[in-house]
């Protein structure tokens, strides 16, 4: 499973997504940039995007993704 693989599933799985991802092999780590985290908790963020790409997980083609989600007033903020 590539990084460009958990991109997309990502984005295809959280409505309007941005997908920033790093790392290498099974070990990842995501910006998810999306207005669907818009008055969600940080927990409720990370299952959003967790479903994503559960399948993987279940079947140890992904062993640990790190998730930082963003709204996209948010990320512009991060960015300065």
């Amino acid at each position: 499973m590539s990084a460009e693989d958990v991109k997309k599933l990502i984005e295809d799985g959280v409505d309007g997504a941005q997908a920033i991802i790093s790392g290498e092999g099974c070990n990842l780590e995501a910006i998810v940039i999306s207005d669907a985290f818009e008055g969600k908790t940080m927990l409720a963020e990370q299952k959003m995007v967790y479903a994503t790409v559960n399948h993987l997980i279940q079947t140890g083609e992904l062993h640990a993704l790190g998730i930082k989600a963003y709204t996209n007033a948010e990320w512009a903020e991060q960015q300065g």
